[in-house]
């Protein structure tokens, strides 16, 4: 039996034991972090997820645990809508629906998939060596654990991937973040929104447990001092001219349920199989959160990375084909992602004016076949190669 090691206990890690074990193979999970408690808040499991989890069989157990979102409409600042994507639609398509769900609910569904004794923590790699006899893992604690095939998912600053390819470094988008998650009794939303506007970008969706998961994003210079110390207070001021129930969200959260960072990606890359290692998740096609794809397209290489090893006793020549499967639609995440996200965070009046014009009057058509794309390319065809 080959050695398989997962370096990464995040979504992407995690699915991809549980995808492993599925079809026989053991596999051993090194975490960096003391406890696994989904750190985050909330975030999109598309229809594109929701078919890779069923592929997975994992379906199930997961789709209880979020909420059905049947609009996710994009809006200005005043509250009128831009685009009204038809989501319902394009999912009956695929038979398969979109969600909102909170990162620790998904984790603790995931950990329990797993054995407990296959999941080490307190293991941050941060070096590996090849040679005949395997791969040698090196860890921060001085301990080594060797193996015949690496599953890297240890996220966008994954110093693996650093190691492979050098010049892969995390860049920054242009913003900031902070996300929260509150309780929704008070508020009642019931849809979920993104406001565009000329003081950023606030966005809110309901979760389940009568909870609500809002984030906001500003433009900034990276690691700014002065906006990794601001308040509630201060986000309440600056969104003051949005519509409600912005104010109202604001209100309902305290200054330690909010969690702050810098929004990063890593540009498109050439490779994800170097042979006996692969990379999966953000340690491969980090991408910025505009297209709600990040944890998406992890479980996506996941569903991909089973279909291939069920084909062919050769692990690297299925490490071969998941990376020709993967990389052009990754990529196709990655720069929209990238490019949605400089759109919506324009400050110009101008510039803003004549945005949401078009946004308004693009016809619907389009909008709708940028949506299939986003859906259909490459993973709905899983069984094919593309």
């Amino acid at each position: 039996m080959k050695r398989f090691t997962i370096i990464g206990g995040g979504v992407a890690g995690l699915t991809a034991a549980i995808g492993l074990n599925k079809i026989g193979v053991q596999v051993c999970i090194f975490e960096g972090a003391k406890a696994l408690a989904g750190i985050g808040a909330g975030f999109g499991l598309a229809a594109n997820a929701i078919q890779a989890l069923d592929y997975l069989n994992l379906k199930s157990g997961v789709t209880p645990l979020g909420h059905y979102l049947e609009h996710y409409n994009i809006l200005d600042e005043r509250g009128r809508t831009l685009v009204s994507p038809e989501t319902k639609a394009i999912s009956a398509q695929y038979s398969q629906d979109n969600f909102a769900i909170h990162r620790a609910d998904l984790h603790q569904f995931l950990l329990q998939q797993i054995e407990p004794t296959d999941l080490h923590l307190g293991k941050r790699a941060f070096k590996i060596e090849r040679h005949d006899a395997g791969i040698d893992i090196f860890f921060e604690d001085g301990t080594m654990h060797q193996t015949d095939y690496l599953i890297v998912a240890d996220g966008v600053k994954s110093k693996i991937r650093q190691q492979l390819i050098p010049n892969a470094t995390p860049r920054y988008a242009g913003y900031t973040c902070w996300r929260a998650t509150i309780e929704n009794t008070n508020i009642n939303l019931k849809i979920g929104s993104e406001t565009w506007g000329s003081k950023g970008r606030f966005g809110m969706t309901p979760l389940v447990g009568n909870k609500i998961y809002w984030y906001a994003c500003i433009n900034a210079t990276e690691n700014n001092t002065q906006y990794k110390n601001y308040t509630v207070n201060d986000l309440r001021h600056n969104f003051a001219s949005y519509h409600q129930p912005v104010a109202q969200i604001l209100d309902g959260t305290k200054n330690e349920q909010l969690i702050w960072n810098d929004i990063i990606d890593i540009e498109p890359l050439q490779h994800l199989a170097f042979g006996p290692i692969l990379l999966i998740g953000d340690a491969g096609h980090a991408t910025t959160p505009n297209m709600g794809q990040g944890a998406c397209q992890a479980i996506e290489d996941v569903a991909v990375l089973v279909d291939e090893l069920q084909k062919t006793q050769d692990v690297i020549v299925a490490f071969q084909h998941f990376e020709k499967r993967r990389l052009k639609r990754t990529r196709y995440i990655t720069e929209t992602s990238w490019t949605i996200g400089k759109i919506a965070q324009w400050t110009n009046p101008i510039a803003i004016a004549t945005r949401n014009a078009l946004m308004r009057i693009l016809p619907e058509k389009i909008k709708q076949y940028k949506l299939k794309t986003l859906l259909s390319v490459d993973f709905m065809n899983i069984n094919n190669h593309s």
